[in-house]
C-alpha cells in the first residue's frame, strides 16, 4: 500500500471506524479486507464534507476507472457492504478494488492486489459524489 495521504470525509470515517468495530464481533474479525481498510482510514487526511475536493471518490461516489495493464474501463460505485451488488456496479469498500480506490483523486492511480499480481487503475472520473452534490450524509 502507498503511503500517501487520502482524503476522506469526516463522516465517511466514523461511519467506516463504526462499520470497523462492528465488524471486530462477527467471524470477519480476523479478516484480510478489515486489516487493509484500517491501514487505508489511518494514512487518510480527514476534511469536512463541505471540504471535500470534488474529484475525490468519497462513499457512495460513481467512478469512471480504467486498468492501466488491460485498458478496460470500469465504472463502480463505492458502498458499504449491505448495499453492494457487483452487477449493478456497486462495489463493498471491504472488497480489495473499494477499500483501494477510497480517497484517490480523478488522474490519480492506485494499485490493486489481484491473485494474478498487481493491477494500477487509474480514475479517470468522477461521474457522481455525494459532497459535490450537497448531500453530507448519503
Amino acid at each position: 500500500m502507498s503511503e500517501r495521504k487520502i482524503f476522506i470525509t469526516e463522516y465517511d470515517l466514523k461511519r467506516l471506524r463504526d462499520l470497523l468495530a462492528d465488524s471486530m464481533s462477527t467471524e470477519y474479525r480476523n479478516s484480510a479486507y478489515l486489516k487493509q481498510l484500517d491501514e487505508e482510514l489511518k494514512r487518510g487526511q480527514v476534511v469536512a464534507p463541505t471540504e471535500v475536493p470534488a474529484d475525490v471518490i468519497t462513499m457512495n461516489s460513481r467512478a469512471l476507472l480504467l486498468d492501466l495493464e488491460s485498458n478496460e474501463e470500469m465504472e463502480y460505485t463505492l458502498v458499504f457492504p449491505q448495499d453492494a451488488d457487483p452487477s449493478a456496479g456497486k462495489i463493498s469498500i471491504l472488497a480489495p478494488i473499494g477499500t483501494a480506490m477510497l480517497g484517490y483523486r480523478e488522474g490519480e492511480t492506485f494499485a490493486w492486489q489481484v491473485p494474478d499480481g498487481l493491477r494500477k487503475i487509474k480514475v479517470i472520473k468522477i461521474i457522481f459524489q455525494p459532497e459535490a452534490s450537497g448531500n453530507f450524509d448519503l
